[in-house]
């Protein structure tokens, strides 16, 4: 038996005796677990689960053991993804450090910036938000005004960032500012690590067509940032800004497998709100052939999502080709949200309506917040503009 089987067997019966039959469920947007000073959990089985993987380091498996991840190597990490997966294992952490500012820290950080937040990321101790997006520069994100002024053994930070998501929850944000105003947009700019108690930090929440207030608008009011919270050199933080900007593509890519699922396989919605022929087929020739391309689609994004992350793991992978899929499966998710839409027929009108289901109403808001996919991390428009530059290499 090879090492690798070896670890499958020992991973697989670990996650079977570990994880609680409550955390093999779909997971529900209000019952994730998300880190912090003032995190909750939402049960007893979903702590002790949690717990469980933290104190493995499998809220981060690939990361160094030396600052409290799993210290797997990418053949690891892939099974034990695969082993939660077909055990049904609910993520046990949700976290933008984990995904996106962690590996961006971990390649520019100092040994002291690491050594002090990376631990703090793997145990769900500490919330971070992202401050890059301003009033006037989202797209064009090298536009940002927000500066930072030297002042010595500290900067001073003025200005305001956007769609800032859960900033009024989070205890850390990382902002992209700008420290020379002559110098050209994209080398003018500092990547700053600003503690959210810090006076001068103010937050003010955004309401959605949702109903939701993920994001919010986060205003620095002459707010002290330390100069040792500086990642990467000075006036050089569009290098980090790239870099985790293609973890945060990444994570869009994947968005499929991250969000809410529906508490039905699509079929058996379909099935039960436009009904069956005799042959046990979806009635409705136009829609069975709707949710047969979107099942297609996904499964193909799946296993291109599976294999790129793989070839991502082993430098062997077109680092651009992220982006193309961050495009395919964001456009994907919304196609399965008009088709869901589709199904539900009247059902799908309003999430207001004490005659629909939590299930239905819950369809309906997913289809409002989902528009924000093919927005954060580049617009889609901006995505094509960068594939057909970058990627398929098309004049201009």
């Amino acid at each position: 038996m090879s090492t690798l089987e070896q670890f499958r067997q020992q991973t697989r019966a670990w996650l079977e005796a570990n994880c609680p039959d409550s955390q093999r469920q779909p997971i529900v947007k209000e019952e994730q677990i998300w880190g912090g000073r003032r995190r909750t959990f939402p049960s007893a089985d979903a702590k002790l689960w949690f717990e469980r993987m933290r104190d493995r380091g499998w809220t981060a498996p690939e990361w160094p053991s030396e600052y409290g991840g799993g210290g797997l190597n990418p053949e690891q990490a892939q099974i034990l993804q695969e082993e939660m997966q077909a055990l049904g294992c609910r993520p046990p952490l949700y976290e933008i450090g984990l995904w996106m500012f962690g590996p961006a820290l971990l390649k520019f950080g100092t040994e002291a910036q690491k050594a002090e937040h990376i631990p703090k990321i793997v145990r769900g101790e500490i919330r971070w938000s992202q401050g890059y997006s301003e009033p006037a520069a989202g797209s064009d994100l090298a536009g940002l005004k927000t500066r930072a002024e030297d002042k010595g053994d500290h900067f001073l930070v003025n200005g305001t960032k956007i769609w800032t998501t859960q900033a009024d929850k989070a205890d850390w944000i990382f902002c992209l500012v700008r420290t020379d105003p002559n110098a050209p947009k994209q080398e003018g700019i500092s990547f700053l690590l600003i503690d959210m108690e810090t006076r001068g930090v103010s937050t003010s929440p955004i309401q959605l067509i949702s109903g939701e207030s993920e994001f919010c608008q986060t205003f620095f009011d002459d707010v002290v940032v330390p100069k040792e919270n500086l990642v990467g050199e000075f006036n050089q933080g569009w290098t980090v800004a790239k870099e985790l900007l293609k973890h945060e593509r990444k994570l869009m890519s994947i968005m499929g497998a991250m969000a809410e699922r529906e508490e039905e396989d699509l079929r058996h919605l379909a099935k039960r709100y436009i009904g069956v022929d005799e042959q046990g087929k979806i009635r409705d020739p136009i829609l069975r052939d709707r949710v047969t391309r979107h099942l297609m689609q996904s499964g193909a994004d799946a296993l291109t999502n599976k294999r790129l992350y793989q070839l991502l793991e082993q430098g062997q992978a077109e680092p651009n080709l992220p982006l193309i899929m961050k495009y395919v499966s964001t456009t994907e998710v919304q196609r399965k949200d008009e088709l869901l839409l589709a199904i539900l027929g009247n059902r799908g009108l309003s999430w207001h309506d004490d005659e629909f289901s939590d299930g239905e109403k819950r369809t309906v808001q997913n289809w409002a917040y989902n528009k924000a996919h093919t927005i954060a991390g580049g617009t889609s428009e901006i995505q094509l503009n960068i594939i057909a530059k970058r990627v398929l290499q098309l004049p201009g």
